[in-house]
């Protein structure tokens, strides 16, 4: 059986995998490259993977993270997480690697132990980001920071309403507005976007939120939450600038983390970064606890390694 069939299949059953690591995300995200595999065995049963995008520049074959794919990494079963177990698996995953020229993965929150990395010369720096325990929702108004829940929160919801829906476009327009005034080009093209939204249609696994203007109708704020068996996340969001002090985003995020609670019945909302500061600030505020992760990286290439210094 090809590898990529048993990885389907193992996708169907894995209890708490992440939904950037199931096929048909890969599917959807990996379309400047392919996606592939490694997989371990115990008998016939797959217990742990490590699914990886591939990409070509010139001759140089390398490993990256795909568009708006928050986490990768080895994923094994939860009864495989120990150290006696771990430490087998994960040097066979790594083996199974093709050549490369550089990997870079954002590991995701299971993948603790990177120590079989370590020893195959790769690095590692922890990042990240925040997380909200879905409690009762009177718990989740009172770790809101007093003035989220005093000021800015009511009088947001004074001024805007806060609807959810299928109009990609009005997000995607919305969303690139800050990108357009900075004159940057937007992360995403609205074609990768539209193939992402439409495989996590199909499983149910998306919402999109914005917020009106209660008088003139104009959206204030967007924000595209995803999610899988365990956890949302807040995978985009975005403002009007000219409109942007009116708190709207803030009411949006805090309608989202609510759908995910009352509608969802999740157990965690993830807000899937940020290591910016201004942002990391605005996470806190919500009550979010941080949650580590790695991000671990290697180059084999000395043109690749060298190249990568002069970019910095």
């Amino acid at each position: 059986m090809p590898d990529l069939d048993a990885y389907r299949q193992f996708c169907q059953s894995a209890p708490d995998l992440p939904l950037f690591l199931q096929d048909r995300y890969l599917d959807a995200v990996c379309a400047e490259g392919r996606w592939d595999a490694a997989l371990v065995y115990k008998g016939k049963q797959v217990v742990g993977v490590l699914p990886y995008f591939l990409k070509q520049k010139r001759h140089w074959q390398y490993v990256a993270m795909p568009p708006l794919t928050k986490m990768m990494g080895p994923y094994l079963l939860p009864e495989y997480r120990t150290p006696r177990h771990e430490m087998p698996l994960l040097k066979d995953l790594l083996a199974q690697l093709p050549p490369l020229a550089a990997f870079e993965q954002d590991f995701n929150y299971t993948a603790t132990n990177w120590l079989p990395f370590y020893w195959r010369g790769f690095r590692q720096t922890t990042r990240y980001s925040y997380a909200l325990p879905l409690s009762n929702l009177q718990s989740l108004r009172e770790g809101l920071a007093p003035d989220y829940r005093n000021n800015k929160l009511p009088k947001a919801a004074a001024r805007v309403r806060v609807q959810t829906g299928n109009n990609l476009e009005l997000f995607y327009e919305v969303h690139n507005q800050s990108y357009d005034r900075q004159g940057l080009e937007a992360p995403v093209g609205f074609d990768f976007l539209q193939r992402l939204d439409q495989a996590l249609q199909a499983h149910r696994a998306r919402e999109i939120f914005w917020a009106s203007d209660l008088k003139t109708g104009a959206i204030h704020s967007v924000a595209y939450l995803v999610w899988d068996q365990q956890s949302a996340y807040y995978l985009l969001a975005g403002d009007d600038p000219a409109l942007r002090n009116s708190g709207a985003g803030i009411l949006v995020a805090w309608e989202a983390i609510r759908y995910a609670q009352e509608t969802l019945g999740l157990a965690t909302f993830d807000f899937a970064g940020s290591m910016i500061k201004p942002i990391e600030r605005v996470r806190r505020q919500f009550g979010a606890i941080q949650k580590p992760y790695f991000r671990v990286q290697k180059e084999w290439s000395w043109v690749w390694r060298l190249g990568k210094r002069l970019l910095r």
